[in-house]
């Protein structure tokens, strides 16, 4: 990878929310700030591997579609995630697979078919400016993304991308990595501090009712609703906030915490999804069904083990891990 940028994509049309995510910002939680990174870490780290780049390299998260990319020169692509109607020159566009684009191709995305969130690797990745070391894009604290800034994508920005001396031998992720958003999700839930405070009722119905993703969902959290959990701690002394943790506020009805999730908080947990549940809630739609599966520590690092494995070797997390 080379240090100098090349022009890769011009923004010919911005959709509801495109960000530029690295694996996220980690270190910096007792400064008050979040980690960002890609919402489906699964989906991503995917787009990253077919097209060739080490784990940690930028990619592009597109939210609900509505985006229109101009290459501005020859590159290789991947993209995995949501189906969100993409096109390359009006005709459909592969996914979960290498593509070559030509300069002057237009790579459209529509609205969405299966998932939320779809990601868009380039060989060689995408360059951004580093805040705090990483480029992982969050809006709320202005902070990385092409700019440094934390801006979304804006019609007319050019998108630039690292230099890649080769293009990656063609690549297809095997069938059962290419998921079905649209099959309800059963989410893997590590127990937490609190849930022994919760009701026996509560903790029957947690487990094994019904919950639906409700319209108040975005990259810092995603309201389920469902039976009213009941726990009889109300307030606690506010203390850090991990990826995935599943509060339960005054009304009874769960909130689990994503990337742009405030650093503390004060509410009881349930407990706390793994990164791989959370990857799969961040794909739910409005109105769609989950539940949730308790989940054990050992289990539940063998599984993120494995998925490292996947594309970087490491038997065991590193700094750019989240923390289970």
């Amino acid at each position: 990878m080379s240090d100098s940028g090349l022009n890769g994509f011009r923004v010919a049309r911005t959709g509801p929310l495109a960000l530029l995510q690295d694996a996220g910002r980690f270190g910096v939680r007792h400064l008050g700030v979040t980690q960002g990174g890609p919402a489906d870490l699964h989906a991503w780290a995917w787009a990253n591997h077919l097209a060739g780049n080490p784990w940690g390299a930028a990619a592009l998260e597109i939210t609900f579609g509505g985006l229109v990319l101009i290459a501005d020169r020859d590159l290789t692509i991947a993209l995995t995630g949501a189906d969100l109607s993409i096109t390359c020159n009006r005709h459909p566009a592969g996914r979960w697979q290498t593509l070559n684009l030509r300069a002057g191709d237009t790579l459209a995305f529509g609205t969405p078919i299966n998932g939320l969130r779809a990601y868009l690797a380039v060989a060689g990745g995408f360059r951004g400016d580093a805040v705090l070391g990483s480029a992982a894009c969050v809006v709320r604290e202005q902070i990385g993304g092409f700019d440094g800034r934390g801006t979304p994508l804006r019609e007319g920005d050019g998108l630039t991308v690292y230099g890649t001396s080769a293009t990656p031998a063609q690549r297809m992720a095997p069938h059962s990595e290419q998921q079905d958003y649209r099959l309800p999700a059963t989410l893997d839930l590590l127990p937490g501090a609190q849930i022994a405070s919760f009701t026996g009722r509560s903790l029957f119905d947690a487990f094994n009712a019904e919950w639906q993703v409700d319209q108040r969902a975005d990259r810092m959290g995603v309201r389920l609703t469902g039976p009213r959990l009941q726990c009889s701690v109300t307030s606690l002394v506010s203390e850090g906030i991990s990826l995935g943790a599943v509060q339960v506020p005054p009304d009874g009805q769960p909130i689990a915490l994503l990337n742009d999730r405030q650093t503390i908080g004060g509410y009881p947990r349930l407990g706390n999804l793994t990164p791989l549940a959370a990857s799969r809630l961040a794909q739910c739609m409005p109105g769609q069904t989950v539940r949730f599966r308790a989940a054990g520590i050992d289990r539940t690092l063998r599984q993120y083990r494995q998925f490292r494995e996947e594309f970087c070797g490491l038997s065991h997390g590193g700094r750019d891990s989240p923390h289970l």
